[in-house]
């Protein structure tokens, strides 16, 4: 009898599932992997957006680009729900540089490229501290499963001589 209540004891005190229970454990990813060519002139950094998942610079060449990432299935838990890459668009456009001076706005331009969906348009301001125009180009992409914004800028004078680098940047994403 003792020899049993010994065995029931050591059992019970090395296999711990028997006296917490059952607990079922589902595996979750956290994480998400993009890919995005920047130019070789700017330097990953931080500091420029907190909600950024990725910020690159060259203060020399005074250039910067952001991308800042949002999950569909974490917008859907917080009941943001968007049908198309023009809805989550124009969300975004209502409150971007709204209030600052001498806000410029492009039409935007859309295309699709290996099934992933982009918006890009132009964007100005004059900023009063610093006395200048700054120039932005943004793109939306809407993959399957995420949405990105895409914000590269520099000052107005410079617009034409790092567009294109901001324009394939934005079109090189891909997750």
């Amino acid at each position: 009898m003792k020899y049993s209540i010994t065995v029931l004891i050591i059992f019970f005190t090395l296999n711990p599932t028997f006296c917490i229970g059952q607990t079922k454990f589902i595996q979750q990813k956290a994480g998400h992997i993009f890919y995005i060519d920047v130019p070789d002139y700017m330097n990953r950094t931080i500091g420029l957006n907190n909600d950024a998942a990725i910020q690159y610079k060259n203060s020399v060449k005074d250039v910067c680009t952001i991308v800042i990432e949002d999950s569909k299935e974490d917008l859907a838990i917080v009941d943001l729900h968007y049908s198309s890459i023009n809805e989550f668009h124009e969300e975004f456009i209502k409150d971007f540089l709204k209030d600052e001076e001498k806000r410029n706005i492009s039409k935007p331009t859309s295309q699709s490229k290996n099934n992933i969906n982009f918006i890009e348009f132009d964007a100005s301001y004059y900023d009063k501290e610093a006395k200048i125009g700054i120039y932005y180009l943004v793109g939306i992409v809407e993959s399957k499963s995420h949405f990105y914004k895409v914000l590269s800028w520099t000052n107005l004078e410079n617009k034409d001589k790092f567009k294109a680098d901001f324009q394939n940047t934005l079109y090189s994403l891909k997750d």
